[in-house]
């Protein structure tokens, strides 16, 4: 699939997308972390950290509308806006639990916000993996060049043998 942003021929979207997951998770980590007995700035910290990953999840539904915009098969531009859709759900929802936390004097979560957490998470990650499942490459280290089945069997690619 080609990307309208890409560096070094690689895409930026799944690039920029891998902040705001972290941000996530180690925002419910903090979370936990307050559940069991931190103090009460590591939750402010964890509310902070949903914050950055809410604005670093805008900028990668920035960039993955414009890749939607840019497919040009009927069924990888239905794939991409799925995507689209699903990214923009867990942004609303992320954007909805932090405003949950503004009502308390240091923004910590309770174990039923915890879980709604987890549970955004979950859907976060699923909606990653479906993303990068729409590229037949898969990743950009896992790009082969085309090679004939003598050359696996052995061992060596075309390009390689075209070097020596």
């Amino acid at each position: 699939m080609q990307s309208r942003l890409s560096i070094a021929g690689n895409a930026v979207q799944p690039l920029l997308l891998m902040f705001p997951l972290g941000l996530f998770a180690v925002a419910i980590i903090l979370d936990l972390a307050t559940l069991l007995g931190a103090p009460a700035i590591i939750g402010t910290l964890a509310y902070w950290n949903l914050v950055a990953g809410l604005l670093g999840g805008i900028l990668a539904a920035v960039a993955g509308a414009l890749d939607a915009g840019a497919a040009r098969h009927p069924p990888a531009a239905k794939g991409r806006f799925l995507v689209l859709l699903l990214d923009m759900g867990v942004l609303v929802y992320f954007a909805v639990l932090i405003l949950i936390r503004v009502r308390g004097a240091e923004r910590v979560a309770n174990p039923g916000l915890l879980l709604l957490e987890l549970l955004g998470l979950v859907v976060a990650g699923l909606s990653s993996w479906f993303g990068g499942r729409l590229d037949p490459n898969h990743s950009p280290g896992m790009r082969r060049p085309p090679s004939s089945a003598a050359d696996d069997s052995a061992g060596l690619s075309t390009t390689r043998r075209e070097a020596t």
